[in-house]
């Protein structure tokens, strides 16, 4: 939701396109089907359909002072034809001609050039400085809607149009004056005849320019700026405009006096408009994350998707159901159905991240662990607060996990400590403080009779507790972070891994190694997961690959690639038809299991 104009509707009308992390997801809108372009090898920066429809380009991030790669594609086939590679660092943006003859591109803040590309020989046909050195950096390009030799671009403090000389390679741009007016440029739409074009502001206002004379004709709304500025505009056929601003709103204005008409708030700054087809539907993108379609005619909103807008840190299904299953992230935790791929709940508490939840066994109650220190528990239904356990760890709670008779919480935090805690019916208690650790725990794992756990922890320790006696029963130890734990359902072994990337097979009776695997070449393991029958379990970590591994052999089956940031946490759903991992771009997806 972060990325400008990300959000693009398909002019066949039935698909819409949006980049998440290092792929560009296609979505089908009736079915809801996704298909996924995979190619770019870091963050995509923006993505541009052709007007026909039969190419999309796509940019991406890079390191810099590396060359940062534009990717065609072709729609009906989902396939990669061409990588073109001359900006540096990262593509600003892109833009077809009208007649997909070329494709034009600005390179970001580091590069500071535009190129044009001719599409059908796959080739660059010229570059250019994108704005004189006195102005600011470039950062929109729209081309003509009638013309290919011609395009825009514009910036902070510069709006420039431009024309192509094929025969000498070159091209020229011209600068457009906006008198006494200084602008920073957050988008611009061009007219379909090619008189003029509608600029948005970051100031809030939205200026028209003519193409002809490259002179700024006028401007509005001179007293009722919009707030937050303009982030986002759409051109109707009316004349009228839709804008989008960081605020919000989303408003429709007469594109004589630019006088608002309607208005609607939604959640979140707008980030992208999209017309479906001739514009009597629209949607709207938000940088928390959120999808809307708006009806031209009604002009209200309804939300089609949504996820979380931070990284997010763990998954849970309840016991013994695959329909659902809870995310947590920066302020919320969210309650998903499985089938339909929808939202059912959203709990929010502003300002805080939850690093840990648990379906409580008899399914009354979710626990979560907050960086905050505290210990809240929600409805799972309703999302209403049943109770807070207050200042349960001094440096935010880690870990969390709840015992199968649903009367005591064990939570761990970022001081190193165990707390065991009695809930009755109205009332909670500390039971008991188990001192050992000396850095955060990262993981709980109670077994299935409750009178033991093992905990695992960033001070290169793993320790198994007796809980009826509060006393240390086993200690592990090894020269890596653990982050994440697993009992072999049989409740004689345990695996762990963590940030030596390795896989370590242990006794629970006396914490003896019994074998170590490789488990990742680059990157920490953050989330493991075991069958129910014990003889598969799943990792995921810092090197985005989700794996699937028999445990006896200590081998990899099956490889899942999709993510573009790191996995914090995978589960196998109960019933072994999915597999689903969360990551710390945001993303939630769903495997099949092999």
């Amino acid at each position: 939701g972060h990325i400008p104009c990300g959000l693009i509707c398909h002019p066949d009308k039935e698909h819409v396109l949006y980049p998440l992390g290092c792929t560009v997801v296609i979505q089908d809108l009736d079915s809801k089907k996704q298909t996924f372009l995979h190619g770019h090898t870091n963050n995509v920066s923006c993505v541009v359909v052709s007007r026909n429809g039969v190419y999309v380009a796509s940019g991406q991030v890079t390191f810099m002072g590396f060359k940062a790669d534009i990717i065609l594609w072709d729609f009906q086939r989902k396939e990669l034809l061409a990588r073109l590679s001359l900006h540096k660092g990262k593509i600003e943006g892109l833009a077809f001609s009208p007649n997909s003859l070329y494709l034009v591109s600005l390179g970001g803040q580091d590069d500071g050039s535009v190129v044009v590309w001719h599409v059908g020989k796959r080739e660059a046909v010229c570059g250019s400085p994108a704005s004189a050195r006195s102005a600011g950096s470039a950062t929109v390009v729209v081309c003509s809607s009638c013309r290919d030799e011609m395009f825009v671009t514009a910036g902070n403090g510069t709006i420039r149009v431009w024309e192509l000389d094929l025969a000498n390679r070159k091209i020229r741009p011209t600068e457009c004056q906006t008198g006494q007016l200084r602008r920073v440029i957050t988008g611009v739409k061009m007219a379909d005849d090619d008189n003029y074009f509608y600029v948005g502001t970051s100031s809030g206002d939205v200026l028209k320019v003519n193409t002809n004379n490259k002179l700024m004709t006028d401007y509005g709304p001179q007293k009722e700026k919009f707030s937050s500025g303009v982030t986002a505009l759409l051109l109707l056929k009316t004349g009228d405009l839709i804008v989008g601003t960081g605020g919000g709103i989303v408003a429709l204005c007469k594109g004589s006096n630019y006088k608002v008409k309607k208005k609607i708030q939604v959640q979140g700054a707008v980030t992208s408009l999209t017309c479906r087809g001739q514009g009597h539907q629209f949607f709207v993108g938000t940088n928390e994350c959120q999808i809307y379609r708006i009806n031209y005619a009604a002009f209200k909103e309804e939300l089609i998707a949504a996820c979380h807008n931070e990284a997010v840190q763990d998954i849970v299904f309840p016991l013994g159901t695959s329909n659902l299953f809870a995310t947590c992230s920066k302020n919320d935790i969210r309650v998903w159905h499985t089938p339909e791929n929808r939202e059912l709940l959203r709990i929010i508490t502003p300002n805080v991240t939850c690093h840990a939840i648990e379906f409580m066994r008899d399914g009354k109650s979710i626990i979560s662990a907050w960086n905050d220190g505290k210990i809240r528990a929600f409805t799972p239904e309703t999302g209403r607060l049943m109770y807070v356990i207050n200042h349960a760890h001094s440096l935010g709670v880690t870990a969390i996990a709840a015992t199968s008779d649903c009367k005591r919480i064990i939570s761990g935090g970022g001081e190193g400590q165990m707390r065991v805690w009695e809930i009755g019916e109205r009332t909670h208690k500390l039971g008991e403080v188990l001192k050992e650790h000396v850095s955060a725990v990262s993981c709980i794992k109670i077994k299935k009779n409750d009178r033991e756990c093992v905990t695992a922890s960033l001070d290169g320790t793993c320790i198994i507790w007796d809980i009826v006696r509060f006393i240390r029963k086993q200690m592990i130890l090894a020269n890596t972070l653990f982050k994440c734990v697993c009992y072999h359902p049989e409740e004689y072994q345990i695996i762990t891994s963590g940030t030596d990337r390795r896989i370590g097979y242990w006794e629970v009776f006396d914490g003896s190694a019994i074998r170590e695997v490789e488990g990742s070449v680059s990157g920490s393991v953050n989330g493991m997961d075991i069958t129910s029958d014990g003889a598969y379990f799943v990792t995921g970590g810092d090197d985005h690959l989700v794996k699937l591994w028999d445990y006896n052999e200590g081998a990899v089956t099956h490889v899942g690639v999709g993510h573009s940031g790191n996995i914090a946490r995978l589960k196998i759903c109960p019933g072994n038809k999915y597999i689903v991992s969360v990551s710390a771009d945001g993303a939630i997806l769903l495997w099949k299991y092999p």
